[in-house]
């Protein structure tokens, strides 16, 4: 039986696909090279996730169940907006940033109450119409035409959509757990104090790999 073989250290990393061609490991692994290379203007992604945090732990279901749609729609939509003009490298116009963050709006406000459904019927709803923010922010495209470019978009690859967000999703609330017993472990922090500072760090992945999505859909797309 053949062996399995492994980099040298110092060997040139192996080339990574073409977007089209692009598996859902590698859209992370890109997603996380994007982040560390700008991990500072990332990082203030996490802002808007960890104050959301900071406030589920002190409202009751019922009253985040109220505010949901209007509180965490709206930071949630800025956030994924801000992630699109960071991994995207485009810098449209104010006015055309706020389409892309109403539409994103738009797209969120069901979420909260999806995710009661074990969380997998949220990510079936983003995989098929989440790409609207970057397709604002990239194409000069109309709003109510743009929730059709992101359907289509998504048809391109809609399994590779799904599985990215999934394994996004996955990966984000691991390493969220593992920050916040090592803050606690290591530097003695509260439980609460550590959640946050997790949020802080580890969100800005979901929004930017949900960026990057959108290069791989619309290459997908062309083919």
């Amino acid at each position: 039986m053949a062996r399995l073989s492994y980099p040298q250290a110092g060997e040139p990393r192996p080339e990574a696909l073409p977007p089209a061609e692009r598996t859902v490991g590698q859209l992370v692994a890109e997603t996380i090279r994007l982040y560390g290379e700008r991990f500072r203007a990332g990082l203030l992604l996490g802002l808007g996730p960890a104050a959301l945090a900071l406030l589920i732990a002190h409202v009751s279901r019922a009253e985040w169940l109220v505010l949901a749609p209007t509180v965490a729609g709206t930071v949630l939509s800025a956030c994924y907006t801000g992630a699109c003009v960071l991994a995207l490298e485009r810098r449209p116009p104010w006015r055309r940033l706020a389409v892309a963050w109403a539409c994103g709006w738009l797209v969120l406000v069901p979420v909260p109450f999806l995710v009661l459904g074990f969380v997998l019927p949220a990510l079936v709803w983003l995989a098929a119409v989440g790409l609207v923010v970057p397709v604002l922010v990239v194409e000069d495209t109309p709003p109510r035409a743009a929730f059709g470019r992101a359907w289509q978009l998504a048809r391109a690859g809609y399994a590779h959509a799904l599985g990215s967000l999934v394994t996004l999703g996955l990966l984000g609330i691991l390493a969220q757990v593992v920050l916040v017993f090592l803050l606690r472990g290591v530097g003695g922090a509260a439980i609460e104090v550590a959640a946050v500072l997790a949020n802080v760090v580890i969100s800005p992945i979901l929004f930017i790999g949900a960026a990057l999505l959108y290069v791989d859909q619309a290459a997908r797309a062309k083919g």
